[in-house]
């Protein structure tokens, strides 16, 4: 337009900093059940980019300090979450934060849950939250029993002898509560984490077949590679097709 200046620069302000406001790799449902001599978690390997499946080769399960972390949600902030609690450890085994004696871990699973709780809420309240909800697996420092605990992205806590995040909250609940038992061993626990994995996988858009199992017991922490569940699509034989007259005796 005629006596327009080119050259003139707004004056409006920039765009607002922005935060995250929806995730986009997600993770799904992280398990875990205490049993008789130690605790057990369940995840897949599944990253979902939306609704389509990004990569199956991605590992939820990590350990720190003899305790084991477990995540649903936005990946990259599981990533930050790993990087923040093994700086923390660092710290802490330096001898900057206490002092420790031994051969205990400097963080026991109780410690890194609150200290989840602390992180996960000051996030919350800076409008720029961690996505994920977080299980916690280890020993308890104080009373030397086994922990399983979980911290969703606003901060709320639950200690609890089952945990299911994501769908698995629905889905996994149920059937956790009805099988578990506080005398149940490691056998039955795997088992019962691999039934509820297969009914994510048959119920759950966002879950898999491929899985990861990984425990604490008093022989340490190990996590296993990744295999495939026993599925079957085939469905019952034992049906009768909508609409089919019933044969009357």
């Amino acid at each position: 337009m005629w006596g327009m200046n080119h050259h003139h620069r707004s004056s409006a302000p920039a765009d607002p900093k922005s935060h995250t406001t929806r995730p986009i790799v997600t993770g799904a449902s992280v398990l875990g059940v205490k049993y008789n001599g130690g605790v057990m978690l369940a995840a897949d390997t599944l990253l979902s980019y939306g609704s389509m499946a990004k990569t199956m080769n991605a590992s939820r399960l990590m350990e720190i300090d003899q305790t084991l972390i477990g995540a649903s949600g936005e990946y990259s902030d599981f990533q930050a979450i790993q990087e923040m609690l093994e700086a923390k450890s660092l710290q802490m085994q330096s001898g900057l934060l206490q002092e420790r004696e031994g051969d205990e871990p400097p963080m026991t699973a109780r410690s890194m849950w609150n200290y989840l709780r602390v992180v996960m809420y000051h996030r919350r309240n800076k409008m720029n939250p961690l996505w994920n909800s977080v299980v916690v697996a280890g020993k308890d420092g104080a009373t030397g029993e086994f922990f399983l605990g979980n911290v969703d992205r606003l901060g709320t806590t639950v200690e609890d002898n089952i945990m299911a995040t994501g769908f698995g909250a629905y889905m996994g609940v149920p059937l956790l509560r009805e099988k578990w038992r506080p005398d149940m061993d490691e056998g039955e626990a795997r088992a019962l984490l691999e039934d509820c994995m297969k009914v994510l996988y048959y119920r759950d858009c966002r879950a898999a077949s491929r899985i990861q199992l990984a425990k604490v017991s008093a022989d340490g922490v190990l996590i296993s590679e990744p295999y495939e569940l026993e599925t079957s699509w085939a469905g019952s034989t034992d049906y009768i097709p909508l609409n089919t007259p019933l044969a009357l005796p």
